[in-house]
């Protein structure tokens, strides 16, 4: 079988689940990932045979992607922000608009070398571990209610050589942060059960629905007990970082107000309001 074949084949089996411009990503992932084959491989080997070795783990994919198992899942990485990170079931997929709030806070802080930050719920660490690299002399924390998540986020800490403290710890039952910080980041669960209709069954059949939804009559959960949290633990000049639920923007300024916070959303590079700042008023 050639890698032609394989194309045509991914197409034709994939094709209920994916358009097919994203099948033709997939196969490149997992062309890259699990044969370790570079970019222009992929694009010169069209009629070069595979291997037997290829050829099964091709069609092993194939078969777990039929399933609407993400990629990311079957090769066991994902990228984010020129890293690459360890993924499995018990974290959530990097996404790209999480990419323009590491974006968004690494410009803010362009001439701070040294800050105090907490990722609250971390995953993969993706947030903490990109802000880590990006600005070596900061002190990041790594928090998650997963110990299974907290184990993948060490992993990829360990992986891209950048020392953190992890604390395993559920956010909702906290009093206060173990201590004052200059950035506090988090991409807690914010969408709502009334929301599983719009999501791709890959995702809502495969990632972790711990780490993705919240009750309908009590959406904002998180993000209250946060902006709580924060107005002990931020320093003076301190800010508050959140990526949230593009349909309750005007809910989420409500409550930042009440809390005693200046607040401003962002879009994301598909229009939707993604981001929030918070600073004291």
């Amino acid at each position: 079988m050639t890698l032609n074949q394989v194309k045509s084949l991914y197409q034709e089996q994939l094709k209920s689940l994916y358009p097919e411009n994203e099948i033709h990503s997939i196969l490149q992932i997992v062309c890259e990932d699990l044969l370790n084959w570079s970019r222009s491989d992929f694009m010169i080997k069209d009629r070069e045979e595979l291997s037997h070795l290829q050829e099964e783990i091709l069609q092993t994919s194939l078969r777990e992607l039929r399933t609407s198992k993400p990629v990311q899942y079957i090769t066991g990485k994902a990228h984010f922000y020129g890293h690459e990170f360890s993924v499995n079931e018990h974290t959530l997929i990097p996404r790209q608009e999480t990419e323009e709030l590491v974006d968004m806070i690494i410009k803010d802080h362009k001439a701070e070398t040294y800050l105090n930050i907490i990722d609250i719920g971390t995953g993969t660490g993706c947030i903490g571990l990109s802000l880590k690299a990006a600005k070596p002399d900061c002190i990041i924390t790594l928090m998650d209610v997963s110990e299974e998540a907290l184990v993948i986020a060490q992993l990829n800490a360990n992986h891209i050589k950048t020392p953190v403290k992890t604390i395993l710890q559920d956010v909702l039952a906290l009093d206060e942060l173990p201590e004052e910080y200059d950035v506090i980041v988090s991409n807690p669960p914010y969408v709502r059960n009334m929301e599983k209709e719009e999501i791709h069954s890959n995702v809502l059949e495969h990632e972790p629905h711990l780490a993705l939804f919240v009750e309908d009559h009590d959406p904002l959960i998180f993000y209250s007990k946060i902006l709580k949290l924060a107005q002990k633990a931020l320093k003076t000049e301190g800010i508050l970082y959140l990526e949230i639920n593009q349909y309750l923007p005007e809910e989420m300024k409500k409550i930042a107000r009440g809390l005693g916070f200046d607040s401003e959303v962002f879009q994301d590079l598909n229009g939707n309001n993604r981001m929030m700042k918070c600073v004291r008023s």
